[in-house]
């Protein structure tokens, strides 16, 4: 375990600010080829639905199955089309409604004015899946920052959730008080960088997010995934902290914690994955948690 008050970790941290807001953020590039995977049944029609929630319009795409439904959440800076290969199969292979969906700034989703707040992500979240008539019996699979919309959304919804699959997600146990003081720094610089560039809807967005960083982590830090709701966390053996032996080894072991929390959590580690392609580097260990859960939760 290593020390999070110990100086030189500080340091090391520090310097990999940028890198721990890419973590939050996602906002990265992915492959564009995912792995071909055997296939039960033929996937049913994909639609488009447009949900209207606090004057703004979100999209939502719905494959139609059984419940579970299988709810696919993508890191910041990142549309629906990052489960362009892995919606799909989930659908064919297990027969589940599959649901991915734009958050507010991403995609084809409206862009919102102001801070970016994690509880504005859960109700337009809920209010699509009201919408949908998917309202208990959903599995959430989510990536990077919306490791955090998905702890919020079980926390606030108790009943809807059946299980969860964290893919290299936030999760509460990694933002302590000395990983935000010691990247503070670097998170100013970051903003300084993206106000100098043009503006564009990725930006404003990275930006958005960037707004009371660390007060809103803080709070996030605070919270507990409930008991009763079974999660698997899967972590990608590249961290986002490739030049950070530190900073990584601090992100496994929040990673671990978490999974060790409750007997009804797994830990899952997806060997040569890295954090922003794990879902297309390692497509088999996300379908194969899927797989589990649903065992689990049917």
């Amino acid at each position: 375990m290593v020390n999070h008050t110990n100086p030189l970790c500080r340091n090391k941290i520090a310097v990999s600010g940028v890198i721990l807001l890419v973590v939050s953020l996602a906002a990265c590039s992915t492959s564009d080829a995912a792995p071909s995977a055997p296939t039960s049944a033929p996937a049913s029609e994909t639609t488009t639905h447009k949900v209207v929630n606090a004057e703004h319009e979100v999209v939502f795409h719905v494959t139609d199955g059984k419940l579970p439904a299988l709810v696919l959440d993508a890191g910041g800076g990142l549309s629906s089309s990052y489960w362009k290969d892995l919606a799909p199969r989930l659908a064919r292979a297990t027969g589940s409604k599959v649901i991915t969906y734009d958050r507010a700034g991403e995609g084809e989703s409206d862009e919102v004015s102001g801070p970016w707040r994690v509880e504005s992500a859960v109700s337009d979240l809920e209010a699509g899946l009201k919408e949908l008539g998917v309202t208990d019996d959903v599995v959430l699979v989510s990536h990077s920052i919306a490791g955090e919309v998905a702890t919020n959304f079980v926390t606030k919804n108790p009943g809807w959730v059946s299980g969860a699959i964290l893919v290299d997600a936030n999760v509460p146990d990694f933002f302590t008080d000395e990983m935000l003081t010691a990247f503070a720094p670097a998170v100013e610089e970051q903003k300084a960088a993206l106000l100098a560039q043009p503006s564009t809807k990725k930006n404003r967005q990275l930006l958005s997010v960037m707004v009371d960083y660390a007060p809103v982590h803080r709070a996030y830090h605070r919270l507990a995934w409930p008991q009763d709701v079974p999660v698997t966390a899967i972590v990608a053996s590249q961290t986002p902290f490739t030049d950070s032996p530190a900073a990584a080894q601090l992100w496994r072991d929040a990673q671990a914690r978490f999974a060790q929390a409750a007997p009804n959590r797994r830990h899952v580690v997806a060997e040569n994955a890295s954090h922003e392609g794990i879902v297309t580097e390692q497509p088999d260990v996300v379908a194969g948690a899927v797989d589990e859960m649903l065992k689990t939760v049917r």
